[in-house]
């Protein structure tokens, strides 16, 4: 049964609201910051199983909107990467990212070196590492529609099954490390008491009521984005003969765009409410991955469950290895070190709600850190994505 794009659209608006309903009254789900796209299209992923393996019907959605969606979410995060924020953060910042970009590397690395010795393609090793881990939900849907049309089957699946797993994980292992590493060190905070909202970054600072042409004019602003950078994009892999997808163009000509609005601000009178931005890329986000969970095919998923698996517990003892035994000392050695490096954990193998659920659980018990929460959103919300993508896609290229 075909489905089309109208209902398609519809469907993907229930899932999304259903997975909202479901995150707010499952404690498993709201604990560990599992996103209500993915909580409701993997519901539906479900739905479509049992039909199949039943051989009473195959559903297929129309998901001629989920680049559309994908590009859009994309451009947004280009356009929330304010250069500000890195002068805020001075060198721990810098220290942080290039740690998190390193992670990036070891995780494909291994992903590719795994995938081998199991048997499995290189590029589904790839999708269990850091496009799943470090990219969430998000860029393992994104990379995996990118992987599949390269004609390797079952990357999105792969990509969707490893974030998830990678999720749970991060919530997980991240407060035990902490608690760890504060307990053989001896640390405490120095910090007074944290007040929520208090070291908020910029997205959230402002709450102002937005007209309609004010809208516009943020549409106008990421449709010039997207459709530059995809028009660049092309070109690039045209010239070049490197795979370089649409959002990743559009991504950085949104960077560029945001830098040039930051630096012309006095001139221009415009002042860059994210707060909009940011909604736009949220709404997006989760149409988005509710097209690509309702989607999958979890019957591809049999083969690879085990190797999927391996190469996910791979990933987090490793994380768990190196943020001990290097971030943690490249960060200072100390208590605010060991709330970035729980936080690490957290948007290494899941997300950045998953980073603060962690960050947050380990000071309310143990004290403040005020660099911390400066450092890690900042981080995990849009910069480490300017140095993951272009790891990815050069990954990608090399074994295809």
């Amino acid at each position: 049964m075909e489905l089309n794009l109208v209902t398609s659209l519809f469907l993907a608006v229930i899932v999304y609201l259903i997975g909202a309903y479901l995150v707010k009254k499952i404690y498993f789900l709201d604990k560990y910051s599992i996103p209500a796209p993915v909580v409701g299209g993997l519901l539906f992923a479900v739905f479509t199983l049992i039909m199949h393996t039943s051989d009473l019907v195959t559903i297929t959605v129309d998901t001629s909107l989920q680049s559309l969606f994908m590009i859009i979410f994309f451009t947004t995060v280009g356009l929330g990467a304010s250069f500000k924020l890195i002068k805020l953060g001075g060198k721990l910042l810098v220290i942080y990212l290039l740690a998190a970009s390193a992670l990036s590397v070891i995780q494909n690395t291994l992903g590719v070196s795994l995938a081998s010795v199991l048997g499995i393609d290189p590029l589904l090793g790839l999708m269990a590492s850091s496009p799943a881990m470090i990219g969430g939900h998000g860029g393992a849907a994104a990379f995996g529609e990118t992987i599949d049309g390269l004609g390797v089957q079952g990357a999105t699946t792969v990509g969707i099954a490893a974030a998830t797993l990678g999720l749970i994980a991060g919530g997980v292992f991240g407060g035990p490390v902490a608690r760890f590493m504060i307990n053989r060190h001896n640390l405490k905070s120095n910090e007074p008491k944290f007040e929520a909202g208090e070291y908020e970054f910029e997205a959230h600072k402002k709450d102002n009521k937005v007209s309609i042409d004010q809208f516009f004019i943020y549409l106008a602003i990421i449709t010039f984005a997207m459709s530059l950078g995809t028009y660049i994009g092309g070109i690039f892999s045209d010239l070049t003969g490197v795979i370089l997808p649409d959002y990743v163009g559009a991504m950085f000509v949104a960077i560029v765009v945001r830098t040039l609005i930051d630096a012309t601000q006095d001139r221009i009178k415009f002042d860059f409410d994210t707060t909009v931005n940011d909604k736009i890329g949220a709404v997006s986000l989760g149409l988005f991955l509710s097209f690509a969970l309702m989607s999958i095919k979890l019957w591809e998923l049999a083969d690879l469950a085990l190797p999927i698996l391996l190469i996910v517990s791979v990933h987090v003892i490793v994380i768990i290895l190196y943020t001990i035994f290097i971030v943690y000392r490249l960060l200072g050695k100390n208590y605010d070190a060991v709330v970035m490096i729980n936080g690490l954990i957290g948007s290494g193998l899941g997300a950045t709600p998953t980073a603060m659920a962690n960050m947050d659980a380990i000071t309310s018990k143990f004290g403040d850190s005020k660099t911390a929460y400066l450092i890690v959103p900042v981080v995990g919300a849009f910069l480490i994505d300017i140095v993951n993508i272009p790891v990815i896609v050069f990954f990608i290229n090399m074994f295809s």
